[in-house]
């Protein structure tokens, strides 16, 4: 059974506040109505459409003016991940949007959301990637993500020093195992009486 609602709050993608449209029972009992995004479509609240229609779309014109700005500090921006890695350049695990949200995050000093990082799979090599950021509706800019091997490791291979900077060699040496030697029990001793 379908239900006429009108949106008080934008539910993006689909819809915006002031919109009435039918949508299923079960989704407006359960989520729209109770979370206060939707209200039945009744005469009291189809007066209101034009308010909510008037103050939906100054909301919308901020958050866009707001989201553009940030559009313009986050364009560009280089965000640098350290990660263990293997032979080939090969990662051990991965690196998730979550783990890119967290560092742009703590680069910009403002929370950006983990959904927000458009990847299509996690990043499982060592180099260097372009991730769009998806701030608004149409809001994209792109981010660059470098993951270089913890350790100055690159695929197994010690990175070269620069010059003036000396190297200390280590040498990969097989442990050595000591074997444990039992003692007899000593003879006993003759006695002399």
């Amino acid at each position: 059974m379908r239900i006429r609602v009108v949106f008080l709050q934008d539910v993006l993608p689909k819809h915006f506040a002031g919109d009435v449209r039918e949508v299923s029972g079960g989704y407006a009992r359960h989520y729209l109505i109770p979370n206060g995004l939707a209200a039945p479509a009744l005469g009291s609240h189809l007066q209101r459409i034009e308010k909510i229609k008037v103050a939906a779309h100054g909301r919308r014109a901020q958050e866009t003016q707001d989201m553009e700005e940030l559009a313009k500090i986050v364009g560009g921006t280089t965000v640098t991940i350290k990660a263990r890695a293997g032979e080939g350049g090969r990662l051990y695990g991965s690196v998730t949007n979550a783990r890119i949200a967290e560092e742009l995050s703590q680069a910009l000093g403002r929370e950006i959301d983990r959904r927000a990082i458009q990847m299509p799979e996690a990043i499982k090599a060592l180099g260097s990637f372009e991730v769009p950021v998806r701030l608004y509706h149409n809001i994209v800019p792109e981010i660059s993500v470098i993951v270089e091997a913890e350790g100055g490791m690159v695929a197994g291979v010690q990175a070269p020093a620069e010059e003036g900077e000396e190297v200390e060699a280590t040498v990969d040496e097989e442990p050595v195992i000591q074997e444990e030697t039992l003692d007899e029990p000593d003879a006993p001793e003759p006695s002399t009486a």
